[in-house]
């Protein structure tokens, strides 16, 4: 029996040392990052593509949205940043529409950080396409009758399916997440496993991105 328990007690041991070798600062694959099966092909050139998969109305996507911005602008011309807003049931298909017709008309860098206040600080509802349409029309700086257009648009509704495609390639299965160079991604989420314990937001968030960085120094070698 003291032979058994000895064993069990080593095998402990040897978790624990396994769980706190995985850091931000030395990431491990499988635990703090994750490599895709099949690498994705990027378009840009050689700058490292950085994407970013999110939810309007996700309360993580919201939290991250300042540090990530944050991050962003600090890698300068050395990244090409891109979001992808997802859709795990139909229902989230109008905010995906309304971010790509921001997108088309120029109006992300006003618009975005609004569109997460309304919904998480203002308690706004914008799941339909009517709520969104009639949000719009109250912001100042942007046609709301050429918003309407575009957010009903071919265009657009490319976007919504090439978005889809995008997240199912890259094994999207909670958001925030954030892919790398078309082959690695990362998110608080799969930090937070591989830090073994429980953290405060701020912290995982300042984690996530130390691995982001060390995914960047990867992607250049």
């Amino acid at each position: 029996m003291r032979f058994i328990q000895h064993l069990l007690a080593v095998a402990t041991l040897g978790l624990v040392a396994a769980t706190a070798g995985a850091s931000p600062s030395a990431p491990v694959n499988g635990t703090d990052y994750r490599v895709l099966d099949k690498a994705q092909q990027t378009d840009s050139g050689k700058k490292i593509e950085v994407t970013e998969f999110f939810w309007y109305s996700c309360p993580h996507c919201n939290l991250l949205e300042p540090s990530l911005e944050a991050w962003v602008k600090k890698q300068g011309d050395k990244i090409n940043f891109k979001r992808v807003p997802v859709a795990f049931r139909d229902s989230f298909v109008p905010q995906q529409k309304l971010y790509f017709t921001l997108e088309a008309m120029g109006k992300v860098e006003a618009l975005h950080g609004k569109v997460f206040r309304a919904i998480h600080a203002e308690k706004q509802t914008l799941d339909t396409d009517a709520q969104i349409l009639a949000w719009i029309g109250k912001q100042q700086g942007i046609d709301a009758k050429q918003f309407a257009n575009t957010y009903n648009s071919f265009g657009v509704q490319a976007k919504v399916q090439r978005a889809i495609q995008l997240q199912s390639d890259y094994k999207v299965d909670g958001v925030p997440m954030v892919a790398i160079d078309g082959r690695f991604t990362t998110s608080p989420s799969i930090v937070s496993k591989g830090l073994g314990r429980s953290v405060p937001e701020n912290v995982l968030h300042d984690s996530t991105l130390q691995v982001m960085d060390w995914l960047l120094t990867q992607s250049k070698k």
